[in-house]
């Protein structure tokens, strides 16, 4: 399988913070899910792959060319989605749709007008007139209408209602179907990514701390559960961190079977959510790995 996104090397530096060597791949027809918390360098890392800050170091190819000396071509087929859209909020949709179509060669208005009718949006309506989740069904609209290869999504879900969420993550899987088609979801909604990545790339302050793929993550990783007692020296390391009470401890243990062997019966393992290796790992990289 090719690669819809490489990312060797990556570094920035500013005064107070410096994105350190990242890399990464995104696979053609695949959803990765971006993650770290605020400060990690997940923005940072988006602005270098659409050239929008200089990088100190490092190499960003899209399907193989570089995003510098290939950006107008590459741009083309990339798509972007951000929190807050970046629009004029005096415009009607049809207007800034105007605006907007001349910049992109493949622009194919019907796709455009099947979106709008599926979301339902009228196009009189002034920008500033729509609710949060049909901005962003507006934004996802001209994202994709120009027919984009990689769409990439910079806390797209962020204070949307369930419902609309809902819609969002079914028509990123959807999209996907064409395997040609790539996902780059940057998000602190980390149960979104639990229902649609395919992999998971997490930064924690500028530092690449995990890249692989969910399932096989969320596999090697367990939820343990037990009595104080079982908490011993030699157990201690199995765990990327642990929380204690009076009524025991709960960890997460970064290799399943080898912690199953050390624990026995004694404990309840559970499958581990996308946010539980989130927050342990940084608990773990803040230098809080056991908490009382």
């Amino acid at each position: 399988m090719s690669h819809a996104l490489e990312v060797r090397g990556l570094k920035k530096e500013y005064k107070s913070f410096c994105l350190d060597s990242i890399s990464f791949s995104l696979e053609e027809g695949t959803i990765m899910g971006f993650i770290g918390p605020n400060g990690a360098g997940k923005t940072t890392t988006i602005k270098a792959i659409l050239n929008q800050i200089q990088r100190d170091a490092g190499v960003i190819t899209l399907w193989g060319k570089d995003n510098i000396k290939d950006e107008v071509e590459l741009k083309n087929r990339i798509g972007v989605v951000q929190d807050e859209g970046h629009f004029y909020g005096h415009l009607t949709l049809r207007a800034m749709k105007n605006m907007l179509r001349p910049f992109y060669k493949n622009w194919n208005e019907k796709t455009y007008g099947d979106f709008i009718r599926e979301f339902g949006l009228d196009e009189r309506k002034k920008i500033s007139e729509l609710s949060k989740g049909m901005r962003m069904k507006y934004s996802i609209a001209l994202a994709l209408s120009h027919e984009a290869d990689l769409l990439i999504m910079d806390e797209p879900t962020s204070g949307l209602d369930p419902l609309v969420r809902e819609e969002l993550l079914e028509l990123l899987q959807r999209m996907i179907q064409d395997e040609h088609k790539s996902v780059f979801f940057s998000t602190h909604i980390t149960s979104d990514l639990d229902k649609i990545a395919d992999y998971i790339v997490f930064l924690s302050d500028g530092k690449l701390v995990l890249n692989e793929q969910k399932d096989e993550l969320l596999d090697r990783h367990a939820i343990v559960k037990g009595p104080a007692e079982l908490l011993s020296e030699t157990v201690r390391p199995y765990f990327v961190g642990v929380k204690q009470s009076g009524y025991g401890f709960e960890g997460l243990a970064g290799d399943r079977a080898a912690i199953r062997r050390a624990l026995g019966s004694g404990a309840v393992f559970e499958r581990p959510t996308v946010e539980d290796i989130m927050l342990y790992y940084t608990r773990k990289e803040n230098g809080h790995a056991i908490l009382n």
